[in-house]
């Protein structure tokens, strides 16, 4: 058991597991700007004060996760550990103070990577990748709605120890909705092959839900403005890279194991900007 300070840089959208129910993979980097992921965080079920926000520097006890063998893996000493939130990284003076953290060690080739992954002695599973260009966002229709058995489970699990049934469970227990789109990224890095990957962060799961609440639940006009927040804005007018992580299903066994699990769009450096010599 060791406190362990970590800068957070990624949150997952959440997934329902049969042991913990609600879960959300949490990534980010260490003093040192090695990275780490913590899993699992039952993260909806913590109390508002302990609702830890994406650039936020938090510390809990962590232990290595001895059933993941990614390096990079950990999770809280207890699924109940304490997680004390410290500083946030803000935005002004043009991301610095994030980009000194997150940009110390940007890869440009996913083919290099993507060998790290496979040596066993490096299992290399997070990263932050920088596109040589982006070519296309996609949005494509998926199950609009959670596996009905894993919910049933759930809902028994939460029943059990509580002072209400299994059916007055189902009336009070609420699950996150699914989102009913899959989004991917096709980009290409400096290996120059073209890969469709896609991406799972919580941002764009949050933005999602407020587009199709504006759009007045029209899916084709939230599609759309989700595509031009991660597509028209992220890399056309800002400066975009992409937070990568593998899955512990398929480290060893995919041919490209990684998914985008966020993305990080500082402004772009002014090169028009020009320093005027002074004459006086």
């Amino acid at each position: 058991m060791a406190l362990t300070k970590v800068l957070v840089t990624v949150k997952t959208y959440p997934t329902l597991s049969d042991k913990y129910d609600e879960l959300v993979c949490t990534a980010g980097l260490r003093e040192d700007g090695s990275w780490i992921r913590i899993y699992p965080v039952p993260f909806r079920k913590l109390d508002y004060q302990n609702r830890y926000q994406k650039w936020h520097w938090i510390e809990l006890d962590l232990v290595k996760n001895k059933s993941d063998f990614r390096p990079e893996s950990y999770k809280p000493y207890s699924i109940d550990s304490e997680i004390k939130i410290l500083e946030k990284i803000d935005t002004t003076d043009q991301w610095i103070r994030r980009k000194e953290i997150a940009l110390r060690n940007v890869q440009t080739n996913l083919s290099e990577l993507i060998k790290e992954a496979k040596d066993k002695q490096k299992a290399t599973s997070l990263a932050i990748v920088k596109p040589k260009e982006v070519l296309d966002f996609i949005c494509e229709p998926c199950d609009k709605e959670w596996n009905p058995q894993k919910i049933a489970k759930i809902i028994a699990n939460q029943a059990q120890g509580s002072l209400f049934d299994v059916e007055e469970t189902k009336s009070i227990f609420k699950v996150v909705k699914k989102i009913p789109y899959k989004f991917s990224y096709v980009f290409t890095t400096e290996d120059q092959i073209v890969r469709k990957l896609m991406i799972e962060d919580w941002e764009l799961g949050a933005l999602y839900w407020n587009c199709l609440k504006d759009a007045e639940g029209d899916e084709k006009i939230t599609c759309q403005k989700v595509k031009e927040k991660y597509l028209d804005y992220m890399y056309y007018k800002r400066d975009l890279y992409f937070f990568m992580g593998t899955t512990f299903k398929f480290h060893n066994v995919s041919p490209n194991p990684f998914l985008i699990i966020g993305a990080f769009y500082p402004p772009k450096e002014d090169t028009k900007k020009i320093i005027q010599p002074q004459l006086f």
